[in-house]
Order: structure tokens, then sequence, then C-alpha cells
């Protein structure tokens, strides 16, 4: 059987040549170019050979140059069957070049197969032409075919054509609806492809690819932004240093590893690394975590800080029991005229010593949920000179302090345990930004602002003040982070040296002391911090008293004392007593109903504890009495107000409520406010 190579460009070409030479009992292989024709015929040589002149990558007639050239395909008959012809050179180059016919297309199929045997019986023919009917200018047509067989051969051929073109057809059409399907499915993968792209381009998170050994093949921008914002710019320098063995270990294994952290520049960064097996790469995600992890600091930090409250309140409850019983024997001694002049002073020295001891506990209680404000006239002269005595032990002998005080200043309404707080605290900020020695200087005095002079102070407004200077000479504090020293958690000092509470406390206090702070800094030339409290007015003077009453005054009324500490609740019993009153005590309420159960008559004044032991707070109790007493006045005690017992209790710091230490007038002063007061000063129902 005859091997026939049919070259040409174009399917349909290809196929109708193909049938027609199958119908006619030749085997048939196809090549769509010149380049792809040398190449199947030198592997396997044909019989003869059809070519089409035109066509992409090598065109007919460079193929029929090179197939003359080749010594093992030279013989081979070379027949051109092409519709090319507008000029006679065509023909006249290819049959030069060796072509053994130049056929025009369209040729009637018996002429074509006639001279495809005739080219086969006789390949030494060359130069014969088949076209259509001879016209001017065109080459002469030659058809071979006998005239009887022409009906024949031409049914036949139709025949065969249609019955391969109905099949053909409906390939090509299943075909094309496949490659329809392919093309969307294509244009739809393509279209992912983009999508996708754009995730670790836009991505705001860094994201790096790494091939199988480990080198870096992709990052997108927030990864090149993260090397430049970490110092440098070096994207390979932040990389973990094992990373080519993290990327092998990865792929190897399959699984991914993550959370490898890095420091670069006190800045935390974690690394993920993701193999994607199919494609032999790891995918990485960077993700900085230094905010996270100071969060997470801050947060351990504060439940340090509640734990610690909880212990200073227990702590301060306790501490706050034994100085109620020295400030009660302490202003017991006082009253007695009888005293010399020594003793009298050294019973004030007891006395000066349990209210600074007291001051203490209430920073301690700072700690706990509810720190209350406890506030009198005050004077902040003698403060800061008193406090100056305890901060030179704590500032260290490197660090000189002054004190500077006017002497005549107007007080302020202010809770001098919180007062001190602030103090202490900016004076320890100081000695810690002065760790080579230095000076502090701490200084109180007035000042008035009317509504000009005040504008350069904000949050400030006219009225009169106390103004606290704390200045020193350390190194300062940039500019930059002025704005935020006093938010919560925000500090400048190294880790574990500072909480970012200190200062947040500080501003707090000091606003709700209706004041205000203001702070000046600069690098290497100290800190300023300014304290402004408003003078206290006369309405407040009267409203708090005076620190010494006139006289004492006392009573008849019957008093029940409810105290579980012992030698307080003796304290009290003896105080009111000295003073007219009729006293009954119990250590706690189920004793108190008891007790007043006993007595039968009619009680005036509840003093009670709020926690007590038994079973049952202060308020419980109240709540109980005041069903058989209906104008049953109440003073509750305590060393700190617990949520637990407080809840919708009012309490009112000279109303009816006395904070453990207390003095034998304040008790005294609030017991008779208490009983001559108009209001009701009892517990609310329920």
């Amino acid at each position: 059987m005859v091997r026939v190579l049919i070259v040409d460009d174009r399917e349909e070409s290809r196929y109708f040549l193909s049938t027609l030479l199958k119908s006619s009992g030749y085997e048939v292989e196809s090549a769509c170019n010149g380049a792809e024709a040398l190449e199947r015929a030198r592997q396997n040589p044909p019989q003869l050979v059809i070519s089409d002149l035109l066509m992409p990558v090598m065109d007919g007639y460079t193929l029929l140059h090179q197939w003359r050239a080749d010594p093992r395909l030279k013989q081979i008959p070379f027949l051109v069957y092409t519709a090319t012809y507008t000029d006679p050179k065509d023909e006249q180059l290819a049959l030069s070049l060796g072509a053994d016919a130049f056929i025009l297309k369209p040729t009637e199929p018996e002429d074509f197969i006639a001279r495809l045997k005739q080219v086969l019986a006789n390949p030494g023919a060359r130069g014969v032409t088949a076209t259509p009917p001879p016209a001017p200018g065109t080459p002469t047509g030659v058809s071979l075919a006998a005239p009887q067989e022409e009906e024949r051969l031409l049914q036949q051929y139709s025949d065969v054509l249609i019955h391969k073109l109905e099949d053909k057809m409906e390939e090509l059409d299943k075909a094309n609806r496949e490659l329809k399907r392919h093309v969307t499915e294509h244009k739809r993968a393509e279209e992912e492809a983009r999508h996708l792209a754009t995730f670790p381009q836009l991505n705001p998170n860094p994201v790096l690819e790494f091939a199988a050994n480990g080198g870096l093949v992709y990052s997108n921008r927030a990864a090149q932004v993260l090397a430049e914002s970490a110092g440098d710019g070096d994207l390979l320098g932040l990389l973990p240093p094992k990373t080519p063995q993290i990327i092998s270990e990865c792929l190897a294994s399959g699984q991914p590893c993550l959370r490898v952290e890095t420091q670069r520049n006190q800045r935390t960064l974690s690394w993920s690394f993701y193999p994607i097996a199919e494609n032999r790469v790891v995918h990485c995600y960077v993700g900085d975590i230094t905010d996270r992890l100071k969060l997470e600091e801050q947060f351990r930090q504060a439940q340090k800080m509640e734990a610690i409250g909880h212990l200073a309140a227990g702590v301060a409850h306790d501490f706050n029991n034994l100085l109620t019983i020295v400030q009660l024997e302490s202003s017991a001694l006082a009253l007695n005229s009888s005293l010399d002049a020594e003793t009298r002073n050294s019973v004030s020295q007891i006395a000066k010593a349990a209210d600074r001891a007291a001051n203490l506990t209430r920073q301690l209680l700072t700690f706990s949920r509810k720190p209350q404000k406890e506030s009198r006239l005050l004077d902040l002269s003698e403060l800061v000179e008193d406090l100056g005595r305890l901060l030179n032990r704590i500032l260290g002998e490197n660090i000189t302090l002054r004190t500077h005080v006017t002497p005549g200043l107007p007080h302020v309404l202010a809770d001098p345990g919180m007062i001190e707080q602030v103090l202490m605290n900016l004076a320890v900020n100081s000695r810690d930004a002065m760790p080579d020695g230095g000076q502090l200087d701490l200084g109180v005095s007035e000042v008035a602002f009317d509504s000009v002079a005040v504008q350069p102070h904000p949050g400030g407004r006219p009225g009169r003040f106390l103004q606290i200077e704390v200045r020193d000479t350390g190194g300062g504090i940039a500019t930059e982070n002025l704005p935020r020293i006093f938010e919560p958690f925000f500090t400048t000092k190294e880790v574990g040296k500072g909480t970012g509470l200190g200062l947040a406390t500080v501003f707090a206090i000091v606003k709700q002391h209706d004041g205000w702070i203001e702070v000046t800094s600069e690098l290497g030339r100290g800190t300023v911090f300014r304290i402004f409290l408003p003078a206290a007015t006369d309405a407040a003077k009267k409203q708090v008293g005076a620190d010494l009453p006139a006289e004492h005054k006392g009573g008849h009324e019957t008093i029940l004392v409810v105290e579980d500490e012992e030698s307080i609740r003796r304290l009290l019993q003896v105080t009111l007593e000295r003073y007219g009153y009729r006293v009954l005590i119990a250590e706690n309420g189920t004793e108190a109903v008891e007790t007043v159960t006993r007595h039968g008559a009619k009680i005036d004044l509840l003093i009670t504890d709020l926690v007590m032991p038994g079973g049952m707070n202060g308020q419980e109790l109240a709540q109980m009495l005041q069903t058989l007493f209906a104008d049953l006045k109440v003073v509750f005690v305590s060393g700190y107000a617990s949520d637990s017992v407080t809840r919708n209790l009012v309490l009112e710091s000279g109303v009816n409520f006395l904070r453990k230490p207390f003095s034998t007038y304040a008790i005294l002063d609030l017991v008779r406010r208490c009983l001559d007061g108009a209001r009701r000063t009892d517990a609310p129902a329920g």
C-alpha cells in the first residue's frame, strides 16, 4: 500500500484530501507545515508527498528545496497541490525546484487521482501541470481519467465524501462544543488566577513564597514595607535563621511550621510556613505581633494588680483596725486637760504618725476595686514639707530634694492620701529619670486666672488655684511621647520597669479633685509637672467644718455599737459613755439582734461595721433593725468598702459613713450630727 504524506496548514483541506486518498486505497499521514513534514519524512519516508505552497513556519517552496537536497528524500515524488496561482512564475518556480507535478485547486477527484497515479508510475516525468480548463495566461490542465469511468468515479467520490463529511461534521460539532467548554473553563481559570493573584499583591499582611531549595521567589508589597519599617529594607535579613531547613522539612512532611518568632529592632515577628506540595513551593505569612504581646503583658499585669488589690484591701482592713485603736486612744489622751506640755506633744506625734499610716493604707486601697475620695480641708504646704522628709529616704543620696512653699496659702478640699500618692508617683518618676543623680524641686504656690490668663492652659478655667510644681533635671521626655504619657499602659521605661499606670493614676486623681495637670519637657533638659487644684471656697470650709471642734457635744440617746474587733468595740463604748450616751455592744449581727431583743427599749442610733463574721453584714443588720425602729439612724464604719456588701447602699463620708481609722472627735461629731440631723441617714431598704 502506497503511503502518502499530505502537507497543508488548513485542517479541512487535509481532511478532504485524506478522505479521497483513503477511499482510493492509499495510506495517509499528514503535517500542518513544511518543518513538521520534513521531520516526519526523515523519520519514516513516504512514497509520495502532496504539499500546499503557502504555510506558516515553513512554506511549500522551502520544503521542496530541502526535500530535493536531502539524499534520503530527493527521489520521492513531490506533488504541489495549491490554490496559489497569481503568476505563471509560481508554477515555473515550483517546477524548477524539482516538483513532479503542479496541480491547482479545485481539481476533479478523478483527475487528481489519475495525476497522482501518473506521477507514481513515472516519477521522472516532471513538469506536468494539472489545472482547470485552460485560460489565457494559465497552465494547461491535464485530465487522465477515461471518459467512461468519469461518472462512476465521480459518484463514488461524492458518496464517500458526503458520508465522511456527515461523520466529520458531527465530530466537528462535538469537538466545537468541547472546544467552547475548554475555552470557557480556561477563561474562568485565567480569571480566577488573576483574581487570586490580587490577594497577595493587595494583602495588607506580608506574603512570601519560597522554592524547594529555600530561595525566596516572591514577596508582596506589604513584605517590602515590613522590611523598610524594620530599619534597613533587607527582607532576607528578616527571615528566621533556619529558613531553608524549615522549607525542606515542610515539603518533606507536608505539615506547616507555625509561629516561628524572631526579634528585630525591639519588634517581634511571627512567621508561619505552609507547604504547597503539588507546586513544590512553600507559602509564608508574616505578622508583627509586638503590639499583641504588649497587650497580653498588660493584661497579665492588670490581673496581677487585681490580685494585689484584693490582698491590699485585706491588709488595709486589718491595719486600719489597729490604727483606729491608736487614733482613738491618742485623741482621747489629747482631750485630757491635765497632761503637761511634753506629754501632750508626744501624744500629738503619735496622732500624726497614725494619720500618716492611715494615708499609706488609703494608698494601698487605690489598688482595690472602688477607691473612695475622702476630702478634707488640706494645707498643701504642710503636706509637701512632711512628705519631703519621707521622699529623702526614697530618692537616694545622689538626688538633692528641695521644697519651696509660700506661707499663708489657702487650703484645698482634697483627699490627703490621694494627693500624697500623686506626689509620690511624680517623685519616683523623676528619680528613675536621673539614674546618675540630679535635683528634684517640689514647690507649692498660689495662682489666679482670669478669662485671658487661662487661655495658654488647656483644660484650665478662671479662678484661684494652688499650684504644685515638680521639677527634675533628668533626661526629659521625647516630644512625640508627650501627648501619650497619661494614657493607661503607655510607658517609656524599659520592659519590666514600668506598668504604664503611674501617670494615668496621677491624671485620674487630679481630675477627680476638679483640677488639671500640665507637663513640659525637653530631651536632656529635664521635666516639669504642674498640678492645679482649686482653692477651697468659704462654702466648702463651712461644709467640712474646722479641723478641731470648739467643744465636744454628747447626749443621752441609746447607741448600739456592732464591731467584731474587741479593742475598737470597747474603745467606742468607753468614749461614747464618757459623753453621756447609753451604749450597747455586740460582736456581730446575730448577737446584735439578741442584744436589742433583751434590751427591749428603743435604739436611737446603730454604729456598725460593714464587714463582719457570723453570716450577716452591716447593711443586712441595719435593714432588719429598721423594721423594728422606724426612726433608727445608722452610721456605717469600715476599713474598706466591699462591692458585695455595698450594693444598693449609699455611703456618704461625714453623713452616714466613717472610714477607719478615725479619731475620737470624728466619731463624736458624726454621732451628734446624725442624731440631730433632719435628714434620715440610714441605709435604703432592699
